[in-house]
């Protein structure tokens, strides 16, 4: 990727966001030199808990035999069908088989929700994650995303928003924690019109991020284009100041 196109936005994000993390980047089939490669858990284990140590900095490798949870499999693409009975599972369960976690009122609902989800060619590809300033050229990013409060959400939501004629720079589809920081930013790279996407609403993946955190992850070809323009849109005026205030308050009050 372009180092100086890392450098303008760590610049940027010091001055507009402050105290807010940086985002981390995957590359789908990215180069594992260097990188430390996750081990083929022990038990069940969450993909978004996992991730939680590239956004302190450590670079990570995933394959196939890293993600513990059969929904990680499925939204990282290294699994193209569901679970056995996956429908009830996320449902209202079947007795003396699955527990049901009741996301959707109904099986038949579930069954209509599958079909229409898109699977993700990764089989046998490695995917790279990175914390935003831990990129080097040889990185091409499909993706990046953020994992920060409301205040910083709304410039972010804002950003996606700027260059567009419609209102609809950002969806925020239903599904696992892992769909929204992998499956549905890689589908928007591959858009004509790609979109950011607004997640981790995903209660059973709540446990594995700070009080008050979600994501919000950007294609990078999306992202490239709201690096250029930070610095004409509202980020500069009077308005954004007073925002800044407030994640000033947030990051004091959210500080260890």
């Amino acid at each position: 990727m372009d180092t100086e196109l890392r450098d303008t936005y760590i610049r940027l994000h010091g001055t507009c966001f402050p105290g807010a993390e940086l985002p981390i980047a995957f590359e789908v089939g990215g180069a594992t030199e260097g990188v430390e490669k996750i081990p083929p858990p022990k038990g069940w284990r969450c993909f978004v808990c996992d991730v939680a140590r590239v956004r302190k900095g450590q670079s990570l490798a995933f394959s196939e035999d890293s993600i513990g949870c059969r929904g990680g499999r499925f939204y990282l693409g290294y699994d193209t069908e569901r679970a056995p009975d996956f429908r009830y599972f996320l449902s209202y369960g079947k007795p003396g088989v699955v527990e049901g976690e009741r996301y959707r009122q109904t099986p038949e609902l579930v069954d209509e929700l599958d079909r229409g989800t898109a699977r993700i060619p990764t089989k046998g590809k490695s995917i790279v994650f990175k914390r935003w300033d831990n990129l080097t050229a040889a990185d091409n990013p499909d993706a990046v995303v953020f994992f920060v409060r409301p205040e910083v959400i709304s410039g972010l939501f804002t950003l996606a928003n700027f260059d567009r004629p419609d209102p609809c720079g950002v969806i925020c589809p239903f599904g696992a924690g892992c769909s929204s920081v992998f499956h549905y930013p890689w589908l928007e790279q591959q858009s004509d019109d790609p979109k950011a996407v607004l997640g981790l609403f995903d209660p059973s993946a709540r446990p594995c991020v700070p009080v008050d955190v979600l994501t919000m992850a950007f294609p990078m070809k999306k992202f490239e284009k709201v690096i250029g323009f930070m610095e004409e849109s509202f980020l500069i005026t009077g308005t954004w100041e007073k925002v800044m205030k407030k994640i000033a308050r947030s990051n004091a009050l959210h500080s260890p």
